[in-house]
């Protein structure tokens, strides 16, 4: 598979805390500057690691659907996106930055330092999909998703992996499931506040209603649950 075009080479390589990572990650870039984007928040550089989560969410989810295609191969489509989506929720990414070292090498401006930055789920969840991301960029989907299989490798993978707890965006995706609607679409509309202090303004939108709702969050992940939030509400109020 060819390799997607991102930054010029050749570059320098990065040693370090950061060829150790790349050793716990199993993968050498060959790109290593990627690596270092992926680490840094937006609080520290306008170079910041945003877009590639954004990518590496998508690479993510399409890995672990492959995944549980092939190990969970009997189970049905409502209950694969459930499984799935214990799998790639901001708790389960969270457990497997920390196992990653993360939070010792994130790049963090100095007032998300001092709020305690380096420590925060969202944080470190967004930088583990922008490291997934960077691979994809770096060497190609098939790294990218042999990465995730070994981030995975120790995760005990069931049909019985719990419902409860579910968040609104997982919650909002299986009932459209059920009815063999579309995916909702996320749309980031507005942002406010110091780079280490904003707050996202998003909308999600189900484009067979032609309706969208907002939701606000400290991070664009907690804006878009927040918009699922309120896109259940509505939805809820067609079946009563």
């Amino acid at each position: 598979m060819s390799r997607p075009t991102a930054l010029s080479a050749p570059q320098p390589s990065l040693g370090g805390p950061l060829l150790a990572l790349q050793q716990r990650l199993a993968h050498e870039f060959a790109q290593p500057k990627l690596l270092q984007q992926a680490l840094t928040h937006r609080s520290f550089s306008v170079d910041h690691n945003e877009r590639l989560e954004f990518l590496g969410d998508s690479v993510l989810n399409l890995a672990v659907a492959g995944l549980l295609y092939e190990r969970l191969a009997e189970l049905p489509e409502g209950d694969l996106s459930r499984v799935r989506a214990n799998l790639v929720k901001q708790e389960t990414l969270h457990q497997l930055a920390l196992t990653l070292g993360l939070p010792l090498l994130m790049r963090l401006g100095e007032g998300e330092v001092k709020s305690g930055g380096q420590k925060r789920p969202s944080i470190l969840a967004d930088a583990l999909e922008a490291i997934i991301g960077a691979v994809y960029l770096d060497a190609g989907f098939d790294s990218a998703s042999a990465l995730v299989r070994r981030l995975f490798k120790d995760v005990d993978i069931t049909p019985q992996m719990p419902a409860i707890g579910k968040d609104p965006k997982t919650e909002l995706q299986e009932w459209l499931q059920g009815r063999k609607m579309n995916l909702p679409i996320y749309r980031v509309v507005g942002t406010s506040g110091a780079a280490h202090q904003q707050t996202f303004d998003v909308e999600c939108e189900i484009s067979e209603y032609g309706r969208a709702e907002r939701g606000i969050g400290g991070s664009r992940r907690a804006g878009e649950q927040a918009a699922a939030s309120a896109m259940l509400a509505f939805v809820k109020t067609l079946e009563s």
